[in-house]
C-alpha cells in the first residue's frame, strides 16, 4: 500500500512545474546555437547572468540566512561545480558536430554512469537487473549514435564522431557532478547551484574570448536568456517540483526534455533522426526508467491459490499483491 501523503493538488502543481522546466530545457540547444558564441563563451555568460538572476532570487527569498554550509559541504559543492560547468561546455560543443537531437539523446545516458560510478567508487551493488538495463541502454546508444564502419575507419565524418564523444563526455561529467553533489545534504539546492555558477565564472574566464562578443549585437538576448530562463527560472521550477513529486513521476517527466529538444531541432533546423536511430531512443528511455524506478525483468510472483475465505482475507490478499508490484517497480 502506498504511503505517499502528498495532496493531489500539490502533486499536480509539481507535475506542471517540472513539465514546464523540461520544456525550457528542450529549447536550450536553440538558444546556444542562435547566440552565435563559442561553447566556452556561452557557458561563461550563462554562469554570469545565471549568478545575477539566481543570486537575486535567493536574496529575496532569504535563502542566505541559515544556509547550513560547512567548509566540507562548500568544497563538495565547488567540486561538483567543476564537473557541471565543463559538462555544459562539452554538451554545447557536441551540438556543432552532431545535432541537438542526437547530442541530447546520447547525453541522457547519464543515469547509467551514475550507477557505474556508484559501483566503482562506493561499492554500490550492481545487480543483474541493473546490469541488464545497462546492456539495453548500450544497444540503444549504438543505434542512436548512427556510427557507420566508415566513421570508425577514418573515411567518415570525423566531426560527427567528435560530437558524439563530447556528448558522452558531458554525460559522464554530469554523472560525476551528481555523485558528488548528492553528498551535500541539508543545504538548499538553489545555493548549491549558485556556488557552482559563481565558480564557473572564474573557472571559465581563461577559456573565454571576450573579444568575440563585440559583434554579437542582438544575439546578447540569447545569452541573457540562457542565464535568466534556462538557469534561474528552470532551476527554481525544478527544485520546487522535486519536493512535490514522487520519484516515479520525476523519472517519467524528465523525458519531456529530449522530446522537446528533438521537436525544436526539427522545427528550427530541419534535423531529424533516421529510422535506425529512432529505434534506439525507446531502448534508452526504457533503460533509464528501469534504472531509476527499479524495474525488474522478472514478472511479479503470482499469489498462490487459496480456498474460499471471508472478505477480510480477500482484502489481505489484495494488499499482498500490491506490495509485490511496488517492490518490483519501486524506487532506489
Amino acid at each position: 500500500m502506498s504511503t505517499d501523503t502528498r495532496a493531489p493538488g500539490t502533486e499536480k502543481k509539481g507535475a506542471t512545474e517540472l513539465t514546464l522546466a523540461m520544456v525550457l530545457s528542450g529549447t536550450l540547444g536553440v538558444f546556444v546555437i542562435e547566440s552565435g558564441a563559442s561553447p566556452f563563451n556561452v557557458v561563461f555568460f550563462r554562469c554570469l547572468f545565471g549568478t545575477i538572476a539566481l543570486g537575486l532570487y535567493c536574496l529575496v527569498r532569504g535563502f542566505f540566512k541559515n544556509h547550513n554550509f560547512t567548509p566540507k559541504k562548500l568544497g563538495l559543492a565547488a567540486l561538483g561545480g567543476v564537473f557541471i560547468v565543463f559538462n555544459w561546455a562539452f554538451l554545447f560543443e557536441s551540438y556543432e558536430g552532431t545535432s541537438i537531437s542526437v547530442a541530447t539523446v546520447v547525453y541522457h545516458t547519464q543515469p547509467f554512469y551514475v550507477v557505474l560510478l556508484g559501483a566503482l567508487l562506493f561499492r554500490d551493488k550492481l545487480t543483474a537487473t541493473k546490469f541488464g538495463w545497462l546492456g539495453v541502454a548500450f544497444v540503444g546508444l549504438i543505434l542512436v549514435a548512427g556510427v557507420s564502419a566508415s566513421d570508425l575507419t577514418g573515411s567518415g565524418d570525423s566531426d560527427y564522431l567528435a560530437g558524439l564523444g563530447f556528448a558522452l563526455l558531458a554525460a559522464v561529467f554530469y554523472a560525476v557532478s551528481t555523485v558528488i553533489t548528492k553528498r551535500v545534504t541539508g543545504v538548499r539546492p538553489h545555493l548549491v547551484a549558485l556556488v557552482q555558477l559563481v565558480l564557473g565564472i572564474f573557472l571559465l574566464l581563461p577559456f573565454t574570448s571576450l573579444g568575440e562578443t563585440k559583434g554579437l549585437g542582438g544575439d546578447w538576448g540569447w545569452l541573457i536568456g540562457l542565464g535568466l530562463i534556462h538557469t534561474c527560472v528552470m532551476y527554481v521550477l525544478m527544485y520546487s517540483a522535486y519536493q512535490k513529486l514522487p520519484t516515479a513521476k520525476i523519472a517519467v517527466l524528465a523525458f519531456v526534455y529530449p522530446a522537446v529538444a528533438m521537436l525544436m531541432d526539427w522545427a528550427v533546423y530541419g534535423h531529424s533522426v533516421s529510422l535506425l536511430q529512432a529505434l534506439g531512443i525507446p531502448l534508452i528511455v526504457a533503460a533509464s526508467l528501469g534504472i531509476n524506478l527499479g524495474w525488474s525483468f522478472k514478472r511479479p510472483a503470482k499469489a498462490a491459490a487459496v480456498p474460499s475465505a471471508a472478505d477480510s482475507d480477500n482484502a489481505n490478499n489484495t494488499d499482498d499483491t500490491d506490495k509485490v508490484e511496488i517492490t518490483s517497480g519501486g524506487t532506489r
